[in-house]
């Protein structure tokens, strides 16, 4: 059945079916692979993008900025606007929607990127809030597809760690939409909301997924992929101290990637990481807690396995892949 996304907001994954999952993969990794070839893109010319920011980026930014040029767009970064100040959501959404043919949000509350979406009448697309990261898991699927020799649907993803933040959430979202094997590892105090589990589970009775927790490392047996995120959000770190006694023992180390059984097993990280000292955040947790490497460790962070950059650069391109489709001409 054809699949046609003109008009659709991306503002979590659970709006999405898994054929159209699987489409915008596909497109983005033709969309890489034009750009690889040195083809210059036109399926945004004329278009016009807002990006709106109330928190600091690396990735969101510059992929989102990178991947509309190349398609042909014109890209407005916003930083200081006035809503939710002088200006409410709803009447900005209403002027945004006048001047552009797409808007993105990365902010805070998962409401805000919804009230935009109600009111702008263009499509808008969650770059993160604190409930999701859309965009961050399908740059994480392609990588997989990449990098896996395996369909998606007999991939075993583990993720370890923050299980309930934007990523455990957003993972385990695009995990039942697949037919993907997930498991969270994580304390208990760390799981995922109950009711979004549960949701999640009853997909995976109609997609084959499976949807698991354990706070047993161990559980990362036969694992193609572990995946970890920092162990404090934006906005959580007066926690860190508590963190760090919670998370500790599942850092990701290179005995826990042997412990998958499986040398082809890949290590992902949606970044910035916290693996050294060459961030003063990283040296300033280490001065007060005498902690040098957080979510993961130096040697696991560079090994071969580690396709930390190849995820980062699918940011870009998948990205472009849900412009293209839901407001490309």
């Amino acid at each position: 059945m054809p699949v046609n996304l003109k008009g659709r907001s991306l503002l979590t994954l659970k709006d999405f079916t898994p054929d159209e999952i699987r489409y915008l993969l596909n497109l983005a990794a033709d969309l890489k692979a034009k750009k690889r070839s040195g083809v210059r893109g036109d399926l945004l010319a004329g278009k016009n993008i807002v990006l709106l920011f109330e928190k600091t980026s690396t990735r969101t930014r510059c992929a989102f900025e990178v991947a509309a040029y190349d398609e042909g767009a014109n890209v407005t970064f916003l930083s200081n606007s006035q809503m939710g100040k002088k200006e409410s959501l709803e009447d900005t959404a209403k002027v945004l929607g006048r001047f552009y043919d797409g808007i993105e949000f990365r902010g805070f509350k998962q409401e805000t990127v919804e009230l935009l979406a109600k009111h702008a009448g263009v499509p808008v697309w969650n770059g993160l809030t604190d409930l999701y990261h859309p965009t961050q898991v399908l740059a994480d699927c392609l990588t997989i597809m990449e990098n896996i020799a395996k369909p998606l649907n007999k991939v075993k993803l583990v993720y370890v760690g923050d299980a309930r933040n934007n990523m455990g959430n957003s993972l385990m979202i695009i995990s039942a939409k697949l037919g993907m094997h997930f498991v969270g590892i994580a304390p208990k105090a760390l799981f995922p909301e109950e009711g979004l589990v549960n949701e999640m589970r009853e997909l995976a009775k109609v997609t084959g997924a499976k949807i698991e927790f354990s706070e047993d490392i161990a559980a990362v047996d036969g694992a193609d992929a572990i995946y970890t995120d920092v162990w404090v959000s934006v906005g959580e770190e007066a926690q860190f101290e508590e963190r760090i006694k919670l998370l500790t023992p599942y850092r990701v180390t290179m005995d826990m990637m042997k412990a998958t059984h499986n040398p082809d097993c890949i290590f992902l990280h949606c970044l910035p990481s916290f693996h050294d000292l060459e961030t003063s955040v990283g040296r300033e947790i280490y001065e007060k807690y005498g902690v040098a490497e957080q979510e993961v460790t130096d040697e696991v962070f560079r090994c071969p396995q580690s396709k930390v950059f190849d995820e980062a650069e699918n940011r870009m391109h998948t990205i472009k892949a849900v412009m293209v489709a839901t407001a490309g001409r």
